[in-house]
């Protein structure tokens, strides 16, 4: 440590001495980010920071700003992220007393923190993460006083987690995972830090209880991240306490009891308790083994211990027959509701066999769900006036059925041939036709076997050569083509109103396929274009379960995979398939078994997609108007690390729109909690809705 000081002594006074003599003067700030140039082995990438100049504001990786008092602008930001540097940071770099901004994450840095740095008192983020930092928090941490985010993950930091911790009440996020921290964490550091909105601790090697008092944090957001460490002891009911939209994530460590039941532990799933043996309770598999919960007989006085003796003194036999004659019991009445039920059932006529006109007065013609089979059978007789009527109008070489999902809509497949019909448009999945029935109303016809859109479904033909889905027409498109337009330009014609009702509508959709339908349904293909648009904007949800129909046809033999929701086979693309790029990673290895965390990465692109108005289907960007950002996940989180104006990344469309800013913020924050790399930490389509129905209200 003492030769590198002297080294970079001796590089500053050479430094000043050649300014006295060339008569060029670069400021002082520039002087103190010289340290860092000589700080890191090789300066390869500082080859701009050239002591000559006057000013380091052009220099790359530097920004400045005008600051009233001074005569020149000084420097607020260094960004030097990723770009493989070898060094130590130097304590010059405390100098620079209107930094706001230091990024040098993702390099090689070594050594301890300097005390020092934190005498740049401007300071409001810091992002050292991915380096091999080391020694423990430098205890001036504090001492700033516009400290909002701290990111010193993926280091090899230690020591306990400081008291003076307490002291940073600016804090927003606190991100110290994947270092070795360990020890108990004290009580007393968190109720001071009411602004905090993140924090994770995770992959340490704290110890002890989880503070009671963790609690208290009232503005956490996102997940509540534990994992990794040695905690034990019970999990503290207090952590109920905190809002309803945290996410807990408690995984690997040693904690015990039963998870609690109150607050926000009510949104919780299994995963967020995995691999703590001991833990028991809903939502686990395992229960709870209580032995000091007596069963209150027992614990009474004398007479309902005489009671409970009286009770053991039934013989075996008759203990037996009790039993039977209640199993019997049991039997019987379920035996009666089901004939009551199947004599409802066929008093009503319904039949899967499709005999009769649909919408006619015939009983056997109409069914109000599809057969239990999933679809009608071939081998049904079909009344001799239809004249094979179902392979009418070009449909030809077998007889099917049409049958209505819906009760109320009711109409003939001869009217439906009839109809005037033209081409809305045709995909890897099929051609979809708008087609105008006798009464004015417009409904979506798909073809099966090429292809299909479901939006609610009206009624479904089913024959051996001849496959048709008929829903409702949804008038306005797709959400694809009100983003780009069909010149693939953004459009102007979406407000912010109109986006977030978009946002909204279709996270209540999607959050009703994975938390109210009985199977817990995948969609597994979220994207804009399956998101469909009525003259409202109201969003509807499409494309959902017709893999399973594509495959019943026969028509694609890549129709092998895993289940949606250990329902419905997955279809996989096609190998020649462009990469769909909303597909969350885990989506993109071959044999993935889908999970509703797929659908959350999904939408979270899709939000994206309606902040940025770029889409990140097609190439890479050839400028910075680029509207196409091939990895537009990563471009977004890029602008978040490095603190780039909200202006560079939001749809210039949504600028106009002042009072917006706020709520255009708290969505990219959901959106990228919706688009972690881990899965586990995605938060589930139900919190997702509850935090988007709180923007804007």
């Amino acid at each position: 440590m003492l030769v590198r000081k002297l080294h970079l002594s001796a590089f500053l006074l050479l430094n000043f001495c050649l300014h006295i003599h060339s008569g060029v003067s670069l400021n002082p700030d520039g002087l103190s980010l010289l340290s860092l140039k000589s700080a890191v082995e090789g300066s390869a990438a500082f080859s701009d920071w050239n002591e000559d100049d006057a000013t380091p504001c052009h220099w790359t990786g530097i920004s400045c700003a005008n600051i009233s008092g001074s005569d020149d602008p000084r420097v607020v930001g260094i960004s030097a992220g990723g770009k493989n540097l070898r060094g130590y940071i130097p304590s010059e770099l405390g100098s620079l007393i209107y930094l706001r901004r230091l990024n040098l994450h993702g390099n090689n840095f070594y050594g301890s923190i300097p005390d020092q740095l934190f005498n740049a008192s401007s300071l409001h983020s810091i992002f050292l993460y991915g380096n091999n930092l080391s020694g423990s928090l430098p205890p001036s941490l504090c001492s700033l006083p516009r400290l909002q985010n701290l990111d010193l993950s993926n280091n090899s930091l230690s020591g306990p987690l400081p008291k003076f911790l307490r002291n940073c009440r600016q804090l927003q996020r606190l991100i110290l995972a994947g270092n070795k921290f360990s020890g108990e964490i004290s009580e007393g550091i968190f109720p001071e830090l009411a602004n905090l909105e993140q924090l994770d601790l995770s992959a340490n090697e704290f110890n002890g209880s989880i503070p009671d008092d963790m609690g208290e944090l009232k503005s956490l957001s996102g997940t509540l991240n534990l994992s990794y460490n040695h905690f034990t002891g019970k999990i503290p009911k207090s952590l109920g306490d905190l809002p309803l939209t945290v996410s807990f994530d408690l995984r690997n460590n040693d904690l015990s009891g039963e998870v609690p039941q109150t607050g926000s532990f009510a949104n919780q799933g299994p995963t967020a308790f995995l691999n703590n043996p001991d833990l028991c309770g809903f939502p686990l598999q395992r229960s709870c083994k209580n032995n000091t919960d007596a069963a209150p007989g027992i614990q009474g006085g004398s007479l309902d211990n005489e009671g409970v003796s009286e009770r053991k003194g039934l013989k075996p036999g008759l203990i037996i027959l009790i039993s039977v004659a209640d199993a019997l019991g049991v039997a019987f009445i379920g035996l009666i509701i089901v004939y009551i039920y199947w004599k409802r059932k066929d008093s009503h006529g319904c039949s899967c066999t499709g005999k009769g006109k649909l919408g006619g007065n015939e009983k056997a013609g109409l069914c109000a769900f599809p057969c239990i089979n999933g679809f009608p059978s071939n081998d049904s007789e079909v009344d001799s006036e239809k004249g094979g009527g179902g392979a009418s109008g070009g449909m030809s070489g077998g007889e099917g059925d049409l049958v209505a999902v819906d009760k109320g809509f009711n109409f003939e497949l001869d009217e439906l041939l009839r109809a005037s019909a033209y081409v809305l448009g045709k995909s890897g999945l099929g051609i979809v036709y708008k087609v105008v029935l006798g009464n004015g109303v417009p409904v979506a016809v798909r073809r099966l076997g090429e292809g299909g859109n479901k939006v609610k479904l009206r009624a479904y033909y089913w024959a051996p050569d001849e496959k048709l889905l008929i829903s409702d027409f949804i008038s306005n498109g797709s959400l694809a083509s009100a983003l780009r337009g069909k010149t693939n330009q953004p459009s102007s014609s979406l407000s912010w109103s109109t986006r977030l009702k978009i946002a909204k509508g279709t996270a209540r959709g999607l959050a009703y396929l994975h938390e109210c339908s009985p199977r817990k349904f995948v969609h597994g293909d979220i994207k804009p274009s399956n998101i469909l648009l009525d003259h409202e904007f109201q969003p509807y949800i499409s494309d959902f379960g017709l893999n399973r129909l594509i495959t019943i046809t026969g028509n694609n033999p890549s129709s092998s995979g895993g289940f949606i929701g250990g329902a419905l086979p997955y279809l996989k693309p096609p190998q020649s398939e462009k990469i769909n790029n909303y597909r969350a990673p885990e989506a993109r290895v071959p044999s993935g078994r889908p999970t509703q965390k797929w659908d959350v990465y999904s939408f979270g692109v899709v939000l994206l997609e309606l902040l940025t108005g770029k889409s990140p289907e097609l190439s890479s960007p050839t400028s910075s108007t680029s509207t196409e950002i091939l990895d537009l996940v990563r471009w977004v989180r890029k602008g978040f690390d490095e603190e780039s104006p909200l202006s560079d990344m939001v749809d210039p469309v949504l600028l106009q729109e002042v009072h917006a800013k706020k709520e255009v913020l708290a969505v990219f924050h959901i959106a990228l909690s919706c688009t972690e790399g881990d899965p586990e930490i995605r938060p589930r389509m139900k919190t997702v809705l509850e935090n988007l129905e709180k923007v804007g209200t």
